[in-house]
């Protein structure tokens, strides 16, 4: 099929001018090795012909290049706006079936309780289907590997189809590198991930509509909540911790070696005032590794105390 991807770009139009002030020709022998990948271009887009007899590169009129391509796009699109016409029918079969398998429905009036992780992820995985416009999640504590696996390919097949994507994590998810290159991942797709340094519930919001939050301690039964007063209170509050959340270079973090990343981690926190007990808290460290991070931080920054440390790095001169 045809697609402008077959247009030559800039070093490919200038080759083709070269070509033109030369009479239109250009020996196989003259070619330099610069310029092959944009001879390549010229060729796959019909704009230049190798003659074997001659051994020479022929430019030809782009305005019969125009023409083929443009009759290839508008056949192509054709075709296209046909087989979308025929999908309905082709899947209309499939359609009915889901629609009238039996599942679970929801109730505006109260939450619906769904117990079991296989059947809260299934539930979940239906309504994701059907999102048309928004998610926003809020993930305390740890994930594991093999969950964010799984997520990482569910939420980059939700912005491929154009669905807005935030997160909220707590700071210990800075020091989980399973959570950092999902992070990494999806906020190059365009996904909002912040982390927010204070305690919140897990919490994921359809499109607004539904929200689903946990009904134990253990993660074993969710409540399913569709009232819209509800859910509007529960997303105002997101909205609320998400805009005091703080943002972060998910990409800068992905390329730091982990040792350093942490580190890092340590000392911007130090040098917003926190403790070093609080600081193995809010990330999950004991606090001999984060010790072990000061420790380092303070030979880099030469600096001999704490109070120290946290001055050099809210902006203070090194000596």
């Amino acid at each position: 099929m045809a697609s402008t991807e077959e247009l030559p770009d800039e070093s490919a139009r200038e080759l083709y001018l070269a070509i033109l002030s030369s009479g239109g020709r250009l020996p196989f022998g003259a070619l330099a090795d610069t310029d092959r990948a944009a001879l390549e271009q010229l060729v796959r887009s019909g704009l230049v012909l190798p003659n074997a007899l001659d051994r020479t590169y022929v430019a030809v009129s782009p305005r019969s290049v125009s023409e083929r391509l443009c009759t290839e796009l508008r056949s192509a699109a054709t075709r296209l706006l046909l087989r979308a016409e025929e999908l309905p029918d082709v899947l209309g079969g499939l359609t009915r079936a889901y629609e009238s398998t039996p599942r679970i429905a929801l109730e505006p009036a109260r939450p619906t309780l769904i117990d079991g992780q296989q059947q809260i992820r299934q539930r979940i995985a239906e309504l994701l289907s059907e999102c048309r416009t928004e998610l926003l999640t809020a993930q305390p504590g740890s994930r594991e590997p093999e969950t964010l696996a799984l997520a990482r390919q569910q939420d980059l097949a939700l912005r491929r189809r154009g669905i807005r994507l935030r997160t909220l994590y707590q700071p210990s998810a800075l020091s989980e590198p399973a959570t950092v290159d999902y992070a990494v991942a999806l906020s190059a797709q365009g996904s909002e991930l912040r982390i927010l340094d204070e305690p919140f519930q897990r919490t994921l919001i359809i499109d607004r509509a539904v929200a689903v939050v946990p009904a134990a301690d253990d993660n074993s039964r969710a409540a399913f909540i569709s009232d819209p007063t509800a859910v509007a209170f529960l997303a105002a509050v997101y909205q609320r911790d998400f805009g005091r959340a703080e943002t972060v270079d998910w990409c800068r973090l992905g390329t730091e070696p982990p040792l350093q990343a942490a580190a890092h981690r340590v000392g911007r926190m130090l040098a917003g005032g926190l403790t070093q007990r609080a600081v193995a808290t809010r990330l999950g460290l004991s606090e001999r590794t984060v010790a072990g991070h000061i420790a380092r931080l303070r030979e880099q920054y030469r600096a001999q105390t704490l109070f120290q440390l946290g001055w050099q790095m809210r902006g203070g001169r090194r000596d």
